[in-house]
């Protein structure tokens, strides 16, 4: 679109003026905070993504589907999440007309991939304990490439059309230090479904039957130690255990994803039906959430693992330059 052609009303000469007025202590402590959850970002995908491609260890299929999560993730610490906070704490979008097409599109591809990959090691997950023997062979690195490959690939093409159909590239006009999108109803309702009903009926569907899996795991075990010593020993104990320590991690994980997107997914609902500047910007408020899902990924997905834990460790104490570390077994 032609520059000349942006609406060069009074209103927006006034976009800019018009801000929140609030103390220099609050602006500084919003800053302090985006910068700190910023660098949380980073620098934990970062650990995630130097862990898996340097320790050959760690070179398996489920963990190129983390890899590929913490690239994603890394992306949106790295790009979307600066812009959006300066944006927001600053009430104006200064980077111009161009630039906001870019980091809308970006946004849209990189949380859709981070969204699937989350629902792409539920799947590997289940596929991988409900049939053992079948994933050993049929599941190769090659063939999570592959599937890798694909989620990018699926989510730049699906996003290009998506603001593309809307005319978002083509017949979309802005007031200076303003940036938006527009999204009809039909592609509001198809973005909800394969960016968030479909991947969070793979989360819960899945992990649920993971969690029966492991507790049928558990019940045997339990019976036959119970068969073995006569009682209800240490092995069954330390089943219930696990069994407890399973659930509570299962509903750590289903809770912050659904906690992560679900209010920006309602408010986007809401916006269609009542519409309006004001829905506008609780959106533009509520993305945060969506960009703290990357924020949070790290943690619950890899840094709860103990070969994570060990990986880590060995690269923040430099281990890693010595000679041959990369033979190191994280997984022991």
């Amino acid at each position: 679109m032609n520059l000349e052609n942006v609406n060069q009303t009074e209103n927006c000469f006034s976009i800019c003026s018009e801000k929140t007025t609030v103390s220099t202590t609050v602006h500084v402590l919003l800053y302090i905070s985006a910068v700190a959850v910023v660098l949380l970002t980073v620098l934990g995908n970062l650990l995630v993504i130097i862990s898996v491609c340097h320790f050959k260890r760690l070179h398996t299929p489920n963990n190129i589907l983390i890899l590929s999560l913490a690239v994603s993730d890394l992306l949106v610490g790295l790009i979307s999440m600066p812009l959006h906070f300066i944006w927001k704490i600053e009430s104006c979008w200064f980077f111009g007309f161009i630039f906001c097409h870019i980091y809308n599109f970006f946004s849209f591809h990189v949380t859709s991939v981070s969204a699937h990959n989350v629902a792409l090691i539920a799947i590997d997950r289940y596929f991988a304990l409900s049939h053992p023997l079948r994933y050993s062979k049929e599941v190769s690195k090659s063939v999570m490439y592959i599937v890798v490959l694909f989620n990018w690939v699926f989510s730049l093409f699906y996003n290009f059309a998506l603001l593309y159909s809307n005319g978002n590239f083509t017949d979309l006009t802005m007031c200076p230090g303003e940036c938006f999108l527009v999204q009809d109803e039909v592609w509001s309702l198809v973005d909800v479904l394969i960016v968030f009903v479909f991947p969070c009926a793979v989360i819960i569907i899945l992990y649920v039957g993971i969690f029966f899996i492991a507790r049928k795991h558990i019940n045997s075990i339990r019976k036959l130690d119970i068969q073995r010593n006569g009682v209800d020993g240490k092995h069954a104990k330390d089943s219930v255990t696990s069994e407890r320590k399973a659930a509570k991690v299962l509903g750590i994980l289903v809770c912050v994803f659904l906690a992560c997107l679900i209010p920006y997914y309602v408010c986007i609902f809401v916006s269609n039906t009542i519409g309006g500047e004001f829905f506008y910007n609780v959106i533009n408020n509520v993305l945060i959430f969506f960009y703290l899902n990357s924020c949070i990924n790290p943690i619950i997905y890899a840094l709860f693992y103990p070969c994570f834990q060990k990986s880590i460790k060995l690269i923040l104490t430099c281990q890693i330059f010595n000679m041959n570390s990369s033979l190191i077994n994280v997984l022991g």
